[in-house]
């Protein structure tokens, strides 16, 4: 990954608080005042789970939300009202990013947009001094995903990526019983994304709506004519602004394979075969697809391991018990991790040991953030983390649309002796204010 050295902070602690305890500087914290004063934010992207982090915040004693800023202005206007809530002041709402990023008392921001602007929103505001939740997959492609950890290690900044199964409770239980080896030694882990998505449609392309500012909402994305079905909640099924569904939904489970495996790198081999079985639509990515992992020596005793997903997005059947989930496989047990809603451990001859429920702790991993703005720490999902989980999905689509296995050098993120598929691991960009520079 870069070169960069990641063993020390990329292992997880024993009960998963945080990862590393490698400080960032005093200067880089510093505005964001002592344990009592509130925490100045903006929020980037107030829709969708935009929302539900407007919301949460606004919960919180110790926050004050400074601005919010959408290209729609209807959201905009939402986000207003969800902001302001129990006597709380209105935000300022702007429509231009760089509105918030020029703001000295802005200490925070939260990233909710589509995928496609994670990176270049990210960058931004860390190039500006500003720390940084981001939104799942932190990435659109390997390379901003570098560049994105990069800027955060230049600029000594908090960068927390939204995979709130690092932060939660129910979770961080499981992984600690696993790295205890409670089913011995794990060298396979199975993940699937299995749930019932809609039909997106056949479109047109369109005038975009009064209310949305459609080139700003590209950003850097090459120009494609605003279509109704690409975008507000459905932008994630096309190529050049989302992930597909392993990307969105997949990636939590991807990321809680990784946390179990103890996986310090991205694997050396891919391969998948996948692609629409279901759907009759525009939708790009697969809706059924199987990619396999493979890493040639992990941990101490030099083992391969492997990691398999599967993705059925048009069934709305469990596996195991659980719609996302994954399964690790232990030489002495098997322990199975429900996405939000909790775990099975089994030992010897398949006998159920002990269950727990519960639900994903996005306060919690708000929390998490903010505790390692003032106290300098890396967060529990370091953007490190979520370079490593964004970088699988885009492994896995990336095989997927090759049909073919992919071999793959962690240190140089580069896929070799492949004129296909190697130059996926970037995309091309349009002359843009937020076009990151080295992408």
């Amino acid at each position: 990954m870069g070169g960069t050295n990641r063993r020390g902070f990329l292992k997880t602690a024993a009960v998963g608080t945080a990862v590393g305890t490698a400080a960032l500087s005093a200067a880089s914290y510093a505005r964001a005042g002592g344990a009592n004063e509130r925490m100045v934010v903006g929020v980037i992207g107030p829709g969708g789970m935009g929302t539900s982090h407007v919301r949460t915040l606004a919960s919180q004693n110790d926050v004050r939300i400074s601005h919010v800023c959408d290209v729609d202005r209807n959201r905009l206007a939402a986000a207003v009202k969800n902001a302001a809530v129990n006597g709380r002041a209105e935000p300022a709402a702007v429509g231009d990013l760089r509105r918030v990023l020029d703001q000295r008392e802005v200490t925070a921001v939260f990233i909710a947009t589509p995928d496609h602007w994670h990176a270049p929103a990210t960058i931004l505001a860390l190039e500006a001094g500003k720390h940084v939740y981001v939104e799942k997959p932190c990435s659109h492609n390997i390379r901003e995903g570098r560049l994105m950890v990069e800027a955060a290690r230049r600029h000594r900044k908090v960068c927390q990526v939204g995979t709130q199964s690092r932060s939660t409770e129910m979770n961080k239980t499981a992984i600690q019983m696993i790295h205890e080896g409670i089913i011995g030694e794990v060298l396979s882990v199975r993940v699937w994304n299995s749930q019932r998505r809609g039909n997106i449609g056949k479109q047109k392309p369109s005038e975009p709506p009064a209310h949305l500012d459609y080139d700003t909402w590209l950003g850097p994305a090459p120009f494609v004519p605003y279509q109704a079905n690409r975008a507000h909640g459905v932008w994630r099924w096309w190529y050049a602004f989302g992930a597909g569904d392993m990307g969105n939904d997949g990636v939590h489970d991807i990321d809680v394979a990784l946390w179990g495996l103890q996986i310090e790198t991205h694997p050396s081999t891919i391969t998948a075969l996948g692609g629409k079985y279901y759907f009759d639509d525009d939708q790009q990515w697969p809706d059924t697809q199987t990619c396999v992992f493979e890493w040639p020596s992990v941990g101490k005793n030099g083992r391969k391991k492997q990691m398999i997903f599967e993705q059925r997005i048009w069934t709305p059947y469990k596996m195991e018990g659980y719609e996302n989930g994954c399964t690790f496989y232990g030489d002495r047990g098997m322990f199975v991790v429900g996405h939000s809603e909790g775990w099975r451990l089994y030992g010897p001859r398949n006998k159920e040991m002990k269950t727990m429920s519960g639900g994903v702790d996005l306060p919690a991993h708000h929390r998490n953030f903010f505790q390692c703005i003032r106290s300098g720490n890396r967060p529990a999902a370091d953007i490190e983390i979520g370079h490593l989980g964004a970088s699988l999905c885009h492994l896995g689509n990336i095989a997927t649309r090759v049909r073919r296995v992919l071999n793959f050098d962690p240190k140089s993120e580069q896929i070799h002796n492949d004129k296909e598929a190697g130059p996926m691991v970037r995309r091309q960009y349009r002359e843009h204010w937020g076009t990151p520079r080295g992408v």
